[in-house]
């Protein structure tokens, strides 16, 4: 089918070469030229500007969002909206807050344009292994793009989970397992970094990988960086985070639904950004000063 594609960063280039495998006409658009001139030569159609590209499709229009969260997604969806006419699609596939998907199609609903929000996984190995999609909105759009949703994600990889707003939601919560799950992997390595039997961690994150009931694709990566660098001497332990977590954290409050783990896993993100916390030197403050324990200055 034909789709119209905005942002060709390292996901949405994948995205786009994926789709062009299977002979789906993309049109593209990005600010940058050069990446637009990129994906031409993987087959797809270049457009000059959010115009010119709304002026390649034919209607219905289906036109899929892929640049970052928060303002430059929601000056897209808006800026593209106002190029469109009733009956046409909008997708979201970046990292939306579920909230905003509500009032987006709410908004786009009174011009008669469908909006559709696809929680998208699976980062730079999209293109070789497929993209988990979690899709949220009305059952027609969602219907008319199945056949994109089919080629991107491998097989039983998609699903049409509930009502605008869902896909995202869906999301949410994974990314907030995945937290969870990365933490305590990072833990447990950790510890056994500081084994007396001086541990081979890369052998042992493969070892764990055959039959283990803590085997994972986010274990396979790990042993894959251990194996690189086995003492991860050319990192720096500085985590960003992407909102979900925060988003997740805010709704089960919202719910009050007990996350112990991801606000750990969250907070300790918090940490590892600090060059040096003030609440542990309080800490040493107050040992020091109620039993004069030693401090270092």
């Amino acid at each position: 089918m034909e789709l119209g594609f905005i942002g060709l960063g390292k996901m949405g280039m994948n995205m786009v070469t994926r789709l062009r495998r299977d002979q789906h006409r993309v049109v593209v658009f990005d600010r940058a030229a050069e990446l637009i001139t990129q994906a031409e030569t993987q087959g797809g159609v270049g457009a000059r500007s959010l115009a010119d590209m709304v002026g390649k499709l034919t209607a219905p229009r289906a036109v899929w969002i892929m640049v970052p969260s928060g303002a430059p997604t929601e000056e897209t969806v808006h800026a593209v909206a106002a190029l469109l006419q009733p009956g046409d699609i909008i997708v979201d596939g970046g990292n939306t807050r579920y909230h905003d998907d509500v009032r987006r199609a709410r908004e786009l609903k009174t011009r008669g344009i469908h909006y559709v929000d696809a929680g998208t996984s699976g980062g730079i190995w999209g293109l070789k292994v497929g993209y988990c999609l979690m899709i949220g909105g009305d059952e027609a759009p969602v219907k008319h793009l199945a056949p994109v949703f089919t080629t991107l994600a491998p097989p039983d990889g998609w699903a049409h989970v509930g009502a605008v707003g869902a896909g995202h939601y869906v999301k949410m919560v994974h990314n907030g397992i995945e937290y969870s799950m990365m933490q305590g992997y990072a833990e447990g390595f950790e510890l056994m970094s500081k084994s007396e039997y001086r541990l081979n961690l890369a052998q042992i994150a493969d070892l764990w990988m055959h039959g283990s009931v803590v085997r994972s694709w986010l274990l396979e990566l790990g042993a894959g960086a251990l194996k690189e660098d086995p003492k991860l001497e050319q990192l720096k332990g500085y985590v960003q985070d992407s909102g979900e977590g925060r988003w997740m954290i805010a709704d089960a409050i919202d719910k009050d639904v007990p996350v112990p783990t991801l606000t750990a896993a969250l907070f300790t993100r918090f940490r590892s950004r600090q060059e040096e916390s003030f609440a542990e030197k309080m800490l040493a403050a107050l040992r020091n000063a109620f039993g004069g324990h030693a401090v270092r200055r």
